[in-house]
């Protein structure tokens, strides 16, 4: 807590540290299988540290044309797109600085195969295995009616030519179980296909930092892929990457009470971490516990008007008063991404704690931000 007392709030903070350890892991699961992994800078996208990640990984995968810019310019290395559906006005600066192009559909590829293999580009089709694995639909690539990748049904064998890898991406924050069913609904839907492809991408989701997450299993996933039908795996995590490491540093703004506490931060769930909202996501707070495990319990709500700007019920040792300062944990993935200025709420700023230990604010943000986004 004492590290953050002079930055300003609401702000993110990422720990090079941690991120280190993350990387290491990663690093090591690439060296031990050959398989290439990629930071899929939807989950993260902090470019300062683009630097440093790029010391462990092989590139970026991106969802689109800036994002794909970001990774080329920031990072280097491979530089993958997947789009469920390219924009023509867009597609000749893709060609430019993408290695790989991985189409939705096979419409797409005959739409654009002509200018892709002329500019010799690395061609994929993204294919649905029709498993769905989790519980989370909004996050389920394989549920009823997806729009997101080739089913069996779909697939045109006749089309493949020119095609050198098959993509899919199935999981969100699911252990190498999830994967190994995955891969046996890949091979009884696709495996005809496979030994003609170069590459396999098995893509995100994949909880590798997670302390519980069975590394043996990925690892003999990605060997037995690789030998079998002697391919190149690739792996694109992004949640993988930042776990557990960030934070965003907030202040409690005033102390209301109807029927039970209520405080009032500068950061809101809606604006700065909407996987509270979505998910639905419980971060964890330093030095506080769930509601009722210690002596003062409270609400924790936003500063916007939306009545459900409420991050969760916390308890503490102490009461609350403004002017305090709270630390929500696992902070870096799926924010800094996904936030917003709605109610004009000023964006956290952006701060890392380097490997010495040392704070180092990175940028803060204000009203032309808020304004530049706007007519």
């Amino acid at each position: 807590m004492d590290d953050f007392k002079a930055l300003p709030t609401p702000c993110y903070v990422v720990d090079e540290r941690l991120l280190v350890k993350n990387l290491e892991i990663l690093k090591s699961v690439a060296d031990r299988t050959g398989c290439r992994i990629l930071l899929a800078q939807k989950a993260f996208s902090m470019f300062s540290l683009y630097p440093l990640i790029g010391q462990y990984l092989s590139g970026t995968a991106a969802s689109g044309l800036f994002e794909a810019r970001l990774g080329y310019e920031e990072m280097g290395g491979e530089t993958h797109i997947f789009s469920p559906a390219y924009q023509e006005s867009e597609f000749d600066e893709i060609l430019a600085i993408c290695d790989h192009i991985v189409f939705n559909s096979f419409a797409q590829w005959e739409k654009f195969k002509g200018k892709a293999m002329a500019a010799g580009r690395t061609c994929g089709i993204r294919i649905n295995p029709e498993l769905s694995t989790q519980d989370h639909a909004i996050y389920d690539p394989c549920s009823d009616f997806s729009r997101l990748g080739a089913t069996k049904e779909n697939f045109r064998s006749e089309l493949l030519d020119g095609i050198s890898g098959l993509h899919f991406h199935t999981l969100c924050e699911q252990n190498a179980d999830a994967l190994a069913a995955t891969l046996e609904a890949v091979e009884s839907g696709f495996g005809p296909y496979l030994s003609q492809m170069e590459w396999l991408n098995f893509g995100g989701g994949h909880h590798i930092t997670r302390s519980d997450y069975d590394i043996a299993t990925l690892i003999a996933c990605i060997c037995r892929m690789q030998e079998k039908y002697n391919l190149q795996v690739y792996l694109e995590p992004g949640e993988a990457v930042a776990l557990d490491t960030g934070f965003l540093v907030c202040t409690v703004l005033e102390i209301v009470k109807n029927k039970i506490n209520i405080a009032i931060l500068d950061t809101s769930a809606a604006c700065h971490m909407p996987d509270v909202l979505e998910m639905p996501y419980r971060p964890r707070i330093i030095d506080g516990a769930a509601a009722n495990e210690k002596p003062y319990t409270y609400r924790l709500g936003g500063p916007t008007c939306l009545a459900g700007d409420i991050i969760g019920d916390y308890s503490f040792d102490a009461p609350l008063k403004a002017g305090d300062r709270l630390v929500f944990c696992d902070m870096a993935h799926y924010t800094m991404v996904k936030n917003n200025t709605f109610n004009g709420i000023n964006l956290p700023s952006i701060a890392t704690i380097d490997r010495r230990g040392q704070v180092n604010l990175i940028r803060s943000f204000g009203y032309q931000d808020f304004k530049n986004r706007l007519s």
